[in-house]
């Protein structure tokens, strides 16, 4: 079966989760497998980019890499990046090939689209030095977490899937923190629970914070780096714990080796009054409003009914001149009376999307489903 007509048939979302079966399956084809050296990436904002930053890095010293991360946009190779360019058409079928091969029909039908996209992730990633390996939603329940790792990478941690992780922040940061399996750096945290989390679980593993790592050299770097990569001021945390990662590994950098590692999708500018961002939460929000005011957006949204889009546009109102929704499909999307009576409350005029004035700021934001629609409609 072609690849996409196979993952079509697997949902992109689940009421449940079995958090048993992957590990089960895993553990019956492991043997088919050839792990790399791998580096976690957990938390709840700045995965992607960190990853990218790491991987870009560890890429541009030689070492055969790989990145896994998710969602995608516009192409789900965007998912698979090896050895600095998306995985290829060609590869990735002759890597579900396989994978036919060695699991049962049973379990192939019963892997989760997430699930599935891991192990095939994995086996493409079979001759890299080094898989940078992006966590989904979760931690210690997550399908990458079943690998063996050399480090972890925390990133901040924030409220976020609430119906899988728990309702607090001690709750979320246990779940995730629990995927540690030895070695850990967490980025700057927002929330003292967090470490608080983590001192509790250190006493068995080696858990270190950036400040702990970055010597006055760094921090010059880092400088220099954002600026040449025009980085906003929220990503530098992200940038800041890859090069943690790099230390760790014992791999001299250069500033030059993070040259074309800006990850699309992060606050990306696709023309002179368009941004694009696929934040989707309120720390991502936040961090977006602290960049941006005091300039103001036609901001172009939409929200899943997970999502906490009472407490995103109250965030975001400061740098909102109004509103323009934009129609996204999925079980999942919140209904149009429910996201325009928030927006009556908090008195944010709203339209339905159409198109870009020329003479108009925008923002995209709200979703990877959001930016991927927008850019649809946009490039028509």
């Amino acid at each position: 079966m072609i690849l996409d007509k196979f993952l079509q048939n697997k949902p992109l979302f689940y009421e449940t989760i079995d958090y048993e079966r992957f590990p089960k399956i895993f553990k019956k084809i492991r043997h088919h497998f050839k792990i790399p050296k791998i580096i976690h990436i957990i938390g709840t904002n700045g995965k992607g980019t960190t990853g990218r930053f790491l991987a870009t890095a560890l890429f541009n010293n030689n070492y055969k890499v790989g990145h896994y991360t998710s969602p995608h946009i516009m192409k789900f190779n965007e998912r698979i990046w090896l050895n600095s360019s998306d995985v290829s058409d060609e590869i990735l079928q002759r890597a579900h090939n396989k994978l036919k091969k060695i699991i049962d029909d049973v379990d192939l039908d019963a892997l989760s689209y997430f699930e599935y996209t891991t192990l095939l992730a994995m086996w493409v990633f079979s001759s890299c030095d080094y898989v940078v390996l992006e966590a989904g939603l979760g931690g210690e329940f997550d399908a990458t977490a079943v690998f063996d790792k050399v480090l972890t990478l925390v990133t901040p941690i924030d409220l976020d899937h609430q119906a899988f992780l728990g309702d607090t922040i001690k709750e979320i940061a246990t779940t995730k923190l629990n995927a540690i399996q030895n070695n850990a750096i967490l980025a700057s945290q927002k929330y003292s629970q967090v470490y608080d989390t983590a001192n509790k679980i250190s006493k068995k593993l080696n858990i270190k914070k950036i400040e702990e790592i970055l010597n006055f050299n760094d921090l010059e770097n880092l400088e220099k780096i954002s600026k040449k990569l025009n980085l906003a001021k929220y990503l530098k945390n992200n940038l800041a714990l890859a090069i943690c990662g790099l230390k760790f590994l014992n791999i001299e950098y250069k500033c030059s080796d993070f040259n074309n590692s800006r990850l699309f999708g992060r606050l990306s500018c696709i023309g002179e009054n368009i941004l694009v961002d696929v934040g989707h939460n309120p720390l991502a929000a936040t961090s977006i409003v602290n960049q941006l005011m005091p300039n103001k957006y036609i901001l172009i949204y939409n929200s899943y009914k997970d999502k906490d889009y009472k407490q995103i546009l109250t965030i975001l109102k400061s740098i909102i001149q109004s509103v323009e929704i934009i129609d996204i499909n999925g079980q999942r999307v919140e209904s149009i009376n429910k996201l325009q009576k928030v927006l009556n409350d908090l008195k944010i005029e709203y339209t339905k999307f159409k198109e870009v004035k020329s003479d108009k700021q925008y923002l995209v934001f709200g979703s990877f489903s959001v930016v991927e629609q927008f850019l649809k409609e946009h490039n028509e």
